[in-house]
């Protein structure tokens, strides 16, 4: 064979590494399918894209759409991202709608392919719609519905409200609750998560006016139930069945398609389609009984079928009441004309939250208002209300402990407690935190402090001269500290002692 043709076999097997090596090389860059594969197919498709050549790429993808469900959401996966890698966020937001319903799975909007895109108006939406998120509004809707959740327990299980108000306010402020439970769930995205929240309040539409409306009439008129009353709850019933039928009883996988192809349309997800008429018809029943309601209260109101002071828990719920019909209204009008009301429905779920916080602030304060049997004698303080304590026992405490503060100055003493005025007075720490709670409305440390700052005052008003230090000024009237003393201070005034030193001298 000679040294040439050895040359020739040498350079031949040189040449075939090479290529070995080369081909190796590519391989690990974009793997070329193998020769008998289809240019059609999907691995021709995946090599395509992963060398860059996204236009080949999605052609072939598109051609494979309609494969098997496992393949299809590859498939459509690849075509959002390839969409958004040639910068067309429209087509990527299209294919990423149709990916979602067939795999929800909102964290594939966080992949890195959709950079290209990610700080478009198109793909903002749809982030802020999908993907799950904890801001201080869902929080604080949440805490609100925990506590409206709270005072509806607190409510059930007080026996000293009469049956038929309990159950009328403790339904109405549960229905306020759940409400607001589910805008806290809307407000975080989680409604893709559970799915099954969709439209999960809607049923109780028809009910907010009924149930206050009732609950005026069995407080104010003492008005007892008749069967004929049901016919209040036939809206209710026909809607409960229609959304049973329509909405509730479908799957998961339904709600979650039934919301994406509202976001799909740049609608809320979590709206009906009936939307509009849902609305028009719950301003409807909401002006109806708030008109009722009004009857019932006025009548109320000018026959004095009530104590005049009851009429504060009443007035305030049903102006509350009625803030919440105005809000919702307004927020109905415009989106009925198809406008944007993100703020009124705000407006609206607040008057809701309002009324969940007052009615737990009254359960906690005096529960007896639900019967409305609201007796304001007592009204901060209803443990007072079976005392002992004599109408002329409590006026004779009354002017000793005038007498005591007034011109024995005791409140000088820095270690004055209750036990000690009570032993000064000769009667019980119960009976002389009742003599201070109902003839001056304070607490014992608050009408303590109400001598002392007077007196603190005018010993500041008194020394021209500015000889006296603020601390000593605090021991005279008897704090033990000058932090303490401050903050009485200008609890009283709004002002610093120092400060209102140095406005006495101004003038």
């Amino acid at each position: 064979m000679g040294r040439l043709g050895f040359f020739v076999i040498l350079v031949v097997m040189s040449c075939n590494l090479c290529l070995a090596m080369s081909t190796s090389g590519t391989a690990s860059f974009a793997r070329i399918p193998p020769a008998p594969t289809l240019q059609d197919s999907l691995e021709w498709a995946d090599y395509y894209y992963n060398i860059h050549r996204y236009k080949k790429a999605l052609s072939i993808y598109r051609k494979n759409v309609d494969a098997s469900l496992e393949e299809q959401t590859h498939v459509l996966k690849r075509i959002a991202l390839s969409e958004a890698a040639l910068g067309h966020p429209k087509q990527s937001i299209s294919t990423l709608n149709d990916y979602l319903q067939v795999e929800f799975n909102p964290n594939f909007l966080l992949n890195e392919g959709f950079d290209p895109i990610r700080k478009t108006e198109e793909f903002k939406d749809i982030s802020e719609m999908v993907i799950p998120k904890i801001t201080s509004w869902s929080l604080l809707y949440l805490f609100v519905a925990l506590i409206g959740f709270y005072v509806v327990i607190l409510i059930c299980l007080n026996r000293r409200i009469h049956r038929s108000p309990r159950f009328l306010i403790a339904t109405f402020i549960f229905l306020h609750s759940f409400f607001i439970l589910h805008i806290a769930i809307n407000s975080s995205n989680y409604y893709f998560q559970y799915p099954h929240t969709y439209l999960m309040t809607t049923w109780a539409s028809f009910l907010y006016g009924p149930l206050l409306y009732f609950y005026f009439k069995s407080t104010i008129q003492k008005y007892r139930f008749k069967s004929r009353d049901l016919i209040h709850l036939i809206p209710t019933a026909i809607l409960v069945g229609y959304l049973s039928y329509k909405v509730y009883s479908f799957p998961c996988e339904t709600k979650i398609q039934w919301m994406l192809s509202r976001v799909q349309h740049g609608l809320n997800p979590q709206d009906s389609n009936k939307l509009i008429l849902l609305v028009v018809l719950k301003i409807i029943s909401l002006t109806v009984y708030g008109y009722f309601i009004g009857k019932v209260y006025g009548r109320g109101k000018r026959e004095k079928l009530v104590q005049a002071k009851n009429q504060i828990w009443q007035k305030n719920v049903y102006h509350i009441h009625i803030l919440y019909v105005i809000t919702y209204t307004a927020y109905g009008i415009l989106i009925t004309n198809e406008y944007s009301s993100g703020f009124l429905f705000d407006i609206s779920v607040a008057s809701m939250a309002l009324m969940v916080l007052y009615v737990g602030y009254s359960a906690n304060i005096q529960p007896d208002v639900f019967s409305g049997a609201y007796d304001y004698t007592n009204r901060l303080f209803p443990k007072y209300e079976k005392s002992g304590l004599t109408p002329s026992l409590s006026l004779e405490l009354k002017e000793s402990l005038l007498y005591l503060f007034t011109h024995e100055k005791i409140y000088k003493e820095n270690n004055i407690n209750l036990d000690m005025v009570a032993q000064k007075l000769n009667t019980t720490r119960h009976n002389t935190s009742q003599v201070i709670n109902e003839h001056f409305n304070v607490s014992f440390h608050e009408f303590v402090n109400t001598y002392r700052i007077k007196e603190a005052k005018q010993l500041l008003l008194e020394d021209k001269s500015r000889r006296l230090n603020i601390i000593n000024v605090a021991y005279e009237v008897g704090y033990n500290n000058k932090v303490t003393f401050n903050k009485a201070f200008k609890k009283d005034t709004q002002l610093t002692p120092s400060q209102y030193q140095k406005s006495i001298l101004r003038y």
